[in-house]
């Protein structure tokens, strides 16, 4: 500490969303009713499971998350439109949420703490009648387990 600031943290950002507080580091617990928040969408490659190299600064943004809350296990969701047959879509979320914990692994998070599940299409948020709607259905969710979410 110097001045009161933690030195490991002189060339951070105090935060990535705005807030700022007393201690002078990174806030990096993005957490909001039992999940993870994301700056941007995890992407892929169309109808594949490697992660689009534009998603690697979100994934950390997770890692480092996890890093800073050890105790936490998760759930990784991967969820798809309803294109295709609901096999396909199962089988393909399941394998792109494969990958990110896979990726998640590779930076240091233990296996254990993270659980994929692919859902396919069966848990829309929005309509898969819009391009819009599909789009938003297309996500992957980092939803902690052993969490009581407030209802709203």
């Amino acid at each position: 500490f110097e001045n009161g600031v933690e030195v490991a943290c002189r060339n951070r950002p105090e935060d990535f969303d705005g807030d700022e507080d007393e201690d002078g580091c990174p806030d990096v617990l993005k957490i909001d009713n039992c999940q993870i928040k994301l700056s941007d969408k995890i992407f892929f490659k169309f109808n594949k499971w490697d992660i689009d190299p534009k998603s690697f600064k979100v994934l950390d943004e997770v890692r480092d998350t996890l890093h800073a809350a050890p105790d936490i296990k998760i759930w990784i969701e991967g969820h798809t439109d309803s294109k295709g047959s609901d096999k396909y879509n199962l089988t393909l979320s399941q394998k792109r949420v494969d990958s990110v914990k896979a990726y998640l692994v590779q930076q240091g998070i233990t296996s254990d703490r993270l659980e994929p599940i692919g859902h396919g299409e069966s848990k829309p948020i929005a309509d898969n009648k819009t391009a819009d709607g599909r789009a938003e259905n297309r996500r992957v969710e980092f939803n902690l387990k052993d969490c009581k979410k407030t209802i709203q």
